[in-house]
């Protein structure tokens, strides 16, 4: 017998030593992560610094062992000497915290100076690693520009500043690359994804297609509606839409061609359902966080101001993706067998609905009924999720009678908690490097007094008129967002234009940060570059330029939005009312007067379709964005006459305007 064939290679065990490893790493590093958060025993500052060694040592160990599967030899001798410099830092940082940070602000030694520079290069390649030359090209662009500042003519000019001083506002004072993003990802926004990541491996996203596929039971379109709700649900939570569409989409994009409906506009609804699903309460791809930082209130507050908001937009895209499903005879329904062995029973409902809901509960009750702070609430879900997530299936087992499998089911939960914390580091890890990154060029901005700038700039160019700043607003989160995460795209314009709304035009804070964060996802499916559009047509095999077209179309209001918030200043607010709701109410009527003129089949000739489809589009954004309640209701009461009479004229009824209708 030959024993050899019975082993693995050398490169095969080396492999499974990596894969081991990242485990253990990732499990070490959420036990630290949630020991600092039950007792906060050391700093917020300090824990950064530590948090940013854990992390990317599970990054560093993770990806060279992908690079070695793939055979980049390369790739693994480049990332690991930068992993090495950043974890070396953060150990440094952590063990020398008083003297670095306390007694040596504005100032360090030599050898901390080198390190700094190494820590820069190590970023910038890691960013370049994970997001591309874009992203990679704004952080050099903003770096230079601190350095070379005095260069620049006009308003954007500045004094310029020393090498020294830059090493010093990004690294050695523990004020950029470890300072506020950094220290918010490690406290409160780790933990959720820590959940995340056992919601994975404890199947609850198996449980949401399994309730998605009885859904598209019910309705016409509900292969398509499947799909955007899988998306945006899991692309909520995981922060990136471009992941979200990669991920997602490999299984959605699919069952929507198989379907009947064509390449392009099942790619449209994957990308429009991933980058919307940013925006969905409670996580918000992480923004909600960072935003109740900033405005320095409840984290619920922000959920609540979101609601109104969300529900237009969830609301107009299930019509949009309706409205194109049924236009291309999509009419196969999604067989459960494809994706499911066996329907659950009774008990496996029951014990299902404890084990998820449960954690959830504990969740609403801590965050939003004892108002205990971010950090101990997601710990007391996660501790909540395990407890629910181990004992629930074997439980089940006991109750069904089998005393034997239940200790295999038990083992089996284990493990799976196992790769729980080992996907949630792995969600985590590139979110966490590009808000560190991010933190320093905040940093860098702050330094340069750049926001007072770009609100001199704005001004001008909008001539005081606030729909054209809104507009250039706009322009300025697509043009950051270009292929990074939603939170570090609204980090950015956050810093950049939000003030300008709030001390120049007047805006509400909370309404100026929502126009921003809105505008922040749109990058995800506005060409040239569209990155959630590029991966789903990339999945469909489909074509780019006609994947965007769809998604624009399904996603219309989402360009409107914007603009709507600031002009109806009641639509955003943390304490909603009988106001809210009316207003809300209108404008979503104004969404889907869009999605209705752009989406809706019409059996009408080229000439009159155009017209219709462009008038119908031109009254949903006055009902949207005018302030004056009389246009909205007049608006409102027109496209609810177009909508009957369109149904009357399907229905064969001859009325005076119904000439060209084909029937």
């Amino acid at each position: 017998m030959d024993t050899h064939a019975e082993q693995p290679d050398g490169p095969a065990r080396w492999l499974r030593g990596l894969d081991v490893t990242v485990t253990l790493a990732a499990v070490l590093f959420w036990l630290i992560a949630l020991w600092w958060t039950h007792t906060q025993s050391i700093s917020t500052v300090r824990y950064g610094t530590l948090f940013v060694g854990g992390v990317l040592t599970v990054y560093a160990i993770n990806e060279t062992r992908e690079s070695l599967e793939e055979g980049s030899w390369v790739d693994a001798l480049v990332l690991l000497p930068a992993a090495g410099v950043l974890i070396t830092a953060s150990a440094y940082f952590f063990t020398n915290f008083e003297t670095v940070y306390l007694l040596r602000q504005g100032f360090a030694t030599p050898h901390e100076y080198m390190l700094a520079r190494l820590i820069i290069v190590s970023l910038l390649y890691l960013t370049w690693r994970e997001f591309g030359n874009l992203f990679l090209g704004l952080v050099i662009g903003v770096m230079v520009y601190a350095i070379y500042g005095d260069a620049v003519p006009g308003v954007l000019g500045h004094a310029g500043m020393t090498e020294l001083t830059l090493l010093q506002a990004t690294v050695t004072d523990l004020y950029g690359f470890y300072g506020s993003l950094t220290q918010l990802t490690a406290s409160w926004i780790a933990p959720f994804l820590l959940y995340a990541g056992l919601l994975f491996a404890y199947g609850a996203f198996d449980l949401i297609l399994r309730l998605a596929i009885v859904a598209a039971g019910r309705i016409r379109s509900g292969v398509a509606q499947t799909a955007v709700l899988s998306s945006a649900v899991i692309g909520s939570i995981n922060g990136s839409y471009t992941a979200n569409a990669a991920m997602t989409g490999s299984f959605t994009i699919p069952t929507m061609k198989e379907s009947g409906m064509a390449g392009h506009r099942a790619a449209g609804i994957e990308a429009v359902a991933s980058t919307a699903g940013q925006v969905l309460p409670p996580v918000m791809g992480a923004s909600a966080f960072v935003m109740a930082s900033y405005l320095g209130v409840a984290y619920l507050n922000i959920v609540v101001a979101g609601l109104m908001p969300a529900a237009i937009l969830v609301a107009s895209i299930a019509i949009a993706v309706h409205y194109t499903a049924i236009s291309d005879s999509s009419s196969q329904d999604m067989e459960f067998s494809e994706f499911f062995d066996d329907p659950m029973t009774s008990n496996q409902k029951v014990f299902e609905a404890i084990r998820f809901g449960v954690p959830f509960g504990v969740l609403i009750y801590f965050l939003g009924i004892a108002q205990y702070t971010v950090m101990t609430s997601a710990l007391y879900t996660v501790v909540a999720m395990v407890a629910t997530g181990v004992t629930m299936p074997p439980l089940q087992r006991l109750v069904d009678g089998s005393a034997t499998s239940a200790v295999g089911e038990l083992r089996t939960q284990v493990e799976n908690t196992i790769r729980g914390f080992r996907r949630g580091a792995i969600i985590l890890a590139p979110i966490a490097i590009i808000l560190v990154v991010v933190s320093g060029v905040v940093n860098l901005f702050s330094t340069t007094g750049v926001p007072a700038k770009i609100a001199l700039l704005m001004i001008n160019l909008s001539g005081g008129v606030l729909l054209f700043a809104v507009l250039l607003g706009m322009a300025v989160a697509i043009v950051m967002g270009i292929g990074m995460p939603t939170v570090a795209a609204y980090v950015i314009v956050a810093i950049l234009i939000v003030p300008t709304f709030v001390s120049d035009f007047g805006v509400a804070e909370i309404t100026a940060h929502y126009t921003m964060f809105y505008a922040a996802i749109l990058a995800g499916i506005t060409p040239p570059v569209a990155t959630a559009a590029v991966v789903a047509a990339g999945i469909a095999e489909a074509n780019f330029w006609r994947t965007c077209g769809a998604a624009m179309k399904i996603a219309a209001p989402l360009f409107v939005l914007p603009v709507a918030f600031v002009y109806n200043p009641g639509l955003i607010t943390m304490a909603p009312g009988a106001t809210t709701l009316f207003l809300g109410g209108l404008v979503m009527l104004g969404a889907i007067a869009i999605i209705y003129g752009l989406n809706y089949p019409f059996r009408l000739s080229v000439g009159r379709l155009l017209l219709v489809r462009a008038a119908l589009t031109v009254l949903g954004v006055l009902v949207m964005t005018y302030p004056m309640m009389a246009v909205k209701l007049g608006g409102v009461a027109v496209f609810i006459t177009v909508f009957v009479a369109e149904k009357v004229m399907a229905r064969g009824l001859q009325l005076p305007f119904a000439r060209g209708v084909e029937q």
